[in-house]
């Protein structure tokens, strides 16, 4: 889905190009900065990357970035007791603002796409069972 930019903008002393990857993190980092965002559904090669021990940025997100504009959806997981009109609606409105201060791109539209809710009791069963799991 993401495309590459052929020619930003022009100056005097040559050609200012940003890689759509650069969008992607942008996108992420603004998305995790929302008060009820448990965390970024990216799929398979995602979830490897992160057992490799590599901190995935991007994950869950994907850019469609022209010459001047870009469009941008996100894929989230709510933290489980937060309106999740709210949180989407934080998220669109950081994403276009922080990507637009940065790069200068008009950002078009900022799709969220839930795809889970993340409960608490969740997080504490897991930590007991891992920690079973040590002894």
């Amino acid at each position: 889905m993401s495309q590459a930019v052929s020619e930003f903008e022009r100056t005097d002393l040559g050609n200012i190009q940003i890689a759509p990857e650069v969008i992607e993190v942008i996108a992420g980092l603004a998305t995790i900065e929302i008060e009820g965002v448990a965390g970024m559904s990216g799929g398979f090669a995602g979830g490897i990357a992160e057992l490799l021990g590599r901190k995935n940025l991007s994950k869950g997100v994907k850019v469609e970035v022209g010459q001047r504009e870009a469009a941008v959806d996100v894929s989230i997981i709510v933290e489980y007791g937060h309106r999740i009109p709210e949180v989407s609606s934080s998220i669109q409105a950081n994403v276009k603002r922080s990507i637009e201060m940065m790069t200068g791109l008009h950002v078009v539209e900022v799709n969220v796409h839930v795809h889970d809710v993340h409960f608490k009791s969740q997080e504490k069963q897991e930590e007991i069972e891992a920690q079973s799991r040590v002894k």
